[in-house]
């Protein structure tokens, strides 16, 4: 192993706007940490929750690739290249901002709250056009294994984006062990654990905590009880 990082749930910058709670893994917007800037690509992971009919209003992006994976609730999207969607749990979204692009994201139940895990990437390229994609999972692909939901490539499972990045989702037994193996050598995973307990090549992770390390071929990963996680494989540089 070259080097990790980690990051305790607890360590997360909180923002409470009142209709949002956005518990932010690097520096985002006011907080600013010259510690937490990225890990590799990986530019922002909000762990948010928003109330009932509250949301982001209109707002730009430009060149950043920006994904949206909901854990609870509904999340109603709508930008200035015409997409009108709406994403549950279950199912990812990803947006190239590309050139530019202005969006807007409202949680569509006017009673419950949604939370969902907002994640930006830089990308690969710069100033492409911008595009927007969505799909569901089935959620029994991830049990006990490494369900891939996102890819540098549209011919491969999941949605794709801008960036030589991988995401896998797994939902794991108390006691299962396995390994996730490194696409591109020299690239780095960051773990993040959705719920539950699980060691990453021993170093021991909890509910909502964040791990970055920079393998030489692979990660191993053991549940020490019901357990779900994030693996997200990026680029060490770009």
């Amino acid at each position: 192993m070259k080097n990790s990082v980690m990051h305790p749930a607890a360590s997360r910058h909180y923002a409470d706007h009142g209709w949002l709670q956005s518990a932010q893994t690097f520096s985002f917007h006011g907080n600013y940490d010259p510690l937490r800037i990225q890990f590799g690509a990986l530019r922002v992971l909000n762990d948010d929750t928003v109330n009932g009919g509250k949301g982001f209003g209109r707002h730009p992006h430009d060149n950043m690739e920006i994904i949206s994976i909901p854990l609870e609730g509904t999340l109603e999207h709508q930008d200035s290249i015409g997409n009108v969607a709406v994403i549950r749990r279950g199912e990812i979204q990803v947006m190239s901002a590309g050139t530019g692009v202005y969006h807007t994201e409202f949680n569509k139940d006017p009673d419950e709250p949604v939370t969902f895990l907002q994640i930006w990437l830089y990308p690969k390229k710069l100033n492409v056009a911008p595009r927007y994609d969505q799909m569901e999972y089935a959620s029994g692909d991830r049990h006990n294994r490494f369900q891939q939901i996102l890819s540098p490539d549209p011919d491969d499972e999941g949605v794709w984006i801008n960036q030589d990045a991988w995401f896998h989702l797994a939902e794991l037994d108390e006691g299962f062990e396995t390994t996730y193996e490194l696409k591109t050598a020299g690239d780095g995973v960051y773990v993040f654990v959705i719920e539950g307990n699980v060691t990453v090549d021993g170093q021991l992770l909890s509910s909502r905590d964040g791990y970055g390390i920079w393998p030489d071929s692979e990660v191993s990963v053991k549940a020490l009880g019901k357990s779900s996680l994030l693996v997200i494989e990026v680029p060490d540089q770009w």
